[in-house]
């Protein structure tokens, strides 16, 4: 299996919090990483671009990781099919799971959290609006 990985560490010391974005676009991916280097600058990123590349990063390369961002609508394994694997694995359950996608149906929102996920965030229109989602949501999931 050809894993891609682009890892954005912002720190030049050891980081204090992992996060894992699953999205399969990588503009998304890329504003992600840009808007984090704001919020927490010693935050490391990682980025899978399908559910399964995220299983495989979790499982295969040992990825501890304290927060996912998890898209929807994906290849392969959507994130709800994803979402369904890690909380049914009692090493990654614990991890705060945030939807992050384009959806704006309330059903998605209602149906992963009961599935397990912490927060459900709407992909913003702007840079700014995803700077202030970023910290908001990861105040509340990864308090100090």
């Amino acid at each position: 299996m050809l894993i891609s990985r682009f890892i954005f560490t912002f720190a030049p010391h050891m980081a204090n919090k992992v996060i894992l974005l699953v999205d399969d676009d990588l503009d998304d991916q890329e504003l992600f990483g840009e808007a984090m280097s704001i919020v927490d600058n010693e935050a490391t990123c990682y980025f899978a671009s399908d559910g399964e590349e995220g299983l495989y990063m979790l499982e295969n390369e040992r990825l501890e990781c304290d927060l996912i961002f998890l898209d929807l609508n994906m290849p392969k394994m959507n994130g709800k099919q994803f979402l369904a694997e890690i909380k049914k694995n009692s090493a990654y359950r614990n991890i705060p799971v945030v939807i992050f996608s384009t959806s704006l149906r309330e059903k998605d929102g209602m149906e992963t959290a009961e599935m397990g996920a912490s927060h459900f965030l709407t992909k913003p229109s702007s840079f700014g609006e995803l700077c202030k989602q970023l910290e908001a949501v990861i105040s509340k999931a990864l308090p100090q």
